[in-house]
């Protein structure tokens, strides 16, 4: 068996550092769960220990699963990669481009194509998060109007959209954005249900995940770990503060009429390991074996590769219809092989699944914006460590 100690012991100092509250990880190869600990706190201040069935936002990485429903319906036939949006929803028929190196939000041009679902699943249709770049042009114009509130429906959200142009025509470019969200609610279009119950039937029940919801029942509120956040100007500083009312008061614990289908969900680290484990082993109950190419082959063009405002490209990092790709080795992730597939969220919660070696692998972490602290690839690269150490 692999000997996770180095793990553990990495994982117990960025604790230590006040980096990180806590952190649970599982490690699954092929059916076997080949490593899970729980370290740290839930509760800081009441000195709760992380158990297993303590609950995490794990905020993006609901993209996942959104992305697999997505899937879901192309496999069924009831939806095509290449169908526009504007067949499920009429009012982004009529949506514009900013023109390259437009200086105002009026300054448009219509679309060469189509924003198509395809573009919604892998980042570039031409949406954004107000969040990434607050003080651009089209960031104001989404807090203006609204986009990330919490009382408006998806239906609501992607009406307001509509009247909001594109950064850039579909397909040109990579942006992380609230495509997800659209896809969701293209997902209600076409199931005639709302995301939530399209998710329990066809996502949750068949993978047994009984601890994912939209908002926790107040039965189980006492198992959500609490929220933290350090330093944002010197994000290694010692020291955490509760932020529980992040992203909004209530959050997470009262139903609201937003179903947050790109950030919206609360898990178990059991339950997001059945998740990963369907897909490193084959797709089912969830997917047929033969979408999985779409869930773990990139699918940009050549040398288009992800990347956020204010840093450089990452790349050799692509995009499928599930997550991102590693395409090529380098230096950015050096743990990452290519083929792949991972992800993250806004609370420090990731995943990875190793198809090669069919490893799947959870870290659920609490802290608001510290996704991209260096405790992820070391834990990678420790987790590679581990397993190559030991026979398959």
């Amino acid at each position: 068996m692999p000997d996770f100690t180095a793990v553990d012991a990495a994982l117990r100092r960025r604790i230590a550092n006040e980096e990180l509250a806590g952190a649970s990880y599982a490690v699954l190869r092929g059916t076997e769960l080949v490593a899970r600990n729980c370290l740290g706190r839930a509760d800081r201040e009441a000195q709760v220990p992380l158990r297993e069935d303590h609950l995490f936002r794990v905020f993006s990485n609901t993209k996942l699963v959104t992305s697999c429903a997505a899937l879901w319906l192309v496999e069924q036939g009831r939806i095509g990669l290449d169908d526009p949006v504007g067949e499920y929803i009429p009012a982004l028929r009529a949506l514009r481009a900013l023109r390259p190196a437009a200086q105002s939000l009026d300054d448009t041009e219509a679309l060469r194509e189509p924003v198509r679902l395809r573009h919604l699943l892998t980042h570039t249709a031409g949406f954004t998060y107000a969040f990434l770049q607050p003080n651009a042009p089209i960031a104001k114009a989404y807090m203006a109007a609204g986009l990330a509130d919490p009382a408006l429906t998806l239906a609501q959200m992607v009406e307001v959209l509509a009247r909001l142009p594109l950064l850039f025509q579909p397909g040109a470019d990579w942006n992380y954005s609230v495509a997800t969200d659209v896809m969701g609610r293209v997902i209600e279009v076409v199931a005639g249900e709302a995301l939530d119950v399209h998710l329990q039937r066809h996502v949750f029940a068949p993978l047994g995940m009984h601890d994912t919801f939209f908002f926790v029942p107040p039965r189980e509120q006492g198992r959500l770990a609490r929220l933290y956040i350090g330093d944002l100007r010197d994000p290694m500083k010692r020291g955490l503060r509760r932020a529980d009312h992040l992203p909004f008061a209530g959050a997470y614990l009262q139903p609201v009429p937003r179903l947050n289908a790109g950030g919206g969900l609360v898990t178990s680290l059991g339950d997001f390991s059945r998740l990963l484990a369907a897909l490193a082993n084959g797709g089912a109950p969830l997917l047929q074996a033969k979408s999985l190419p779409l869930v773990f082959d990139n699918q940009l063009p050549p040398g288009l590769w992800i990347g956020f405002p204010d840093a450089p490209r990452t790349i050799g990092r692509g995009h499928s219809y599930a997550g991102s790709v590693t395409v090529e080795a380098s230096d950015a992730d050096p743990s990452s092989r290519p083929g792949d597939l991972q992800w993250g969220g806004l609370a420090a919660t990731k995943w990875w699944i190793w198809p090669s070696r069919k490893v799947a692998v959870a870290l659920m972490a609490q802290r608001y914006m510290g996704s991209d602290l260096p405790f992820w690839p070391e834990f990678k690269s420790l987790v590679c460590a581990a397993l190559e150490g030991s026979s398959p």
